[in-house]
């Protein structure tokens, strides 16, 4: 199974992304882990984003496309794998599509975790975090027994700059600009699943598995 994962800030992508790794046997690819793991290591490639990196520069698709390529021959892609923050435009799209071609494989599904913009506001923005110990809080959700005290710590609970309504509020326009047009050009693919972001992770997670499988079985007609 290769699929690529979308899902906008407080969407639950993450969670619904461990329970389909462990579903099916597959790992998560994060090309942000891939690039810092180059430049870990010294690899040429990592090397060559790094001096991108130390101007203050983008690293080239070209390269983050090369990086992939080394990690899609690993052999804990051998059952697939989902693509997580890859890719974010279609260029970077055209380009996974022609590694994949080469590589004899190809993508499964482009899952896109839907969820209103109201509720991902919600949830983001009572998010709380003890300043002392991390443990994490929500204003709805997981309160603290005294207001603004961790109930592990006592220290005070911090509301991060991150998760302020107006910040979160131009995340979410940015992921939405930034998705649409992926969207399209996975749809003309026929390869989009949409889900319904709300209610029980566990029911979110069987609609998911059923519309792969309902996917898969139209594929092999």
């Amino acid at each position: 199974m290769r699929m690529i994962l979308l899902g906008a800030p407080g969407a639950g992508k993450g969670t619904q992304a461990k329970l389909l790794m462990d579903k099916y046997g597959i790992i998560q690819i994060s090309t942000g882990d891939i690039l810092r793991e180059n430049v870990k290591t010294g690899t040429e490639l990592g090397k060559n984003a790094k001096s991108y990196m130390e101007k203050g520069l983008l690293v080239p698709d070209e390269v983050i496309i090369s990086m992939t390529k080394e990690r899609f021959k690993k052999p804990d892609c051998a059952n697939g794998f989902i693509l997580d923050g890859f890719p974010r435009t279609v260029a970077q799209a055209d380009a996974l599509e022609a590694l994949l071609k080469e590589m004899s494989l190809k993508l499964d599904a482009c899952v896109c975790v839907e969820v209103p913009s109201e509720e991902l506001v919600k949830r983001i923005s009572g998010r709380r975090v003890c300043g002392n110990c991390g443990e994490p809080y929500h204003i709805f959700n997981k309160k603290s027994k005294v207001e603004g005290k961790c109930d592990k710590c006592n220290s005070d609970l911090v509301h991060r700059k991150d998760d302020y309504e107006e910040t979160v509020v131009n995340r979410l326009k940015v992921y939405q600009n930034e998705t649409f047009p992926l969207l399209e050009y996975y749809e003309s693919r026929k390869l989009v699943i949409k889900v319904d972001g709300l209610g029980d992770i566990n029911q979110i997670f069987d609609n998911i598995v059923n519309l792969l499988n309902n996917r898969g079985r139209k594929a092999a007609l």
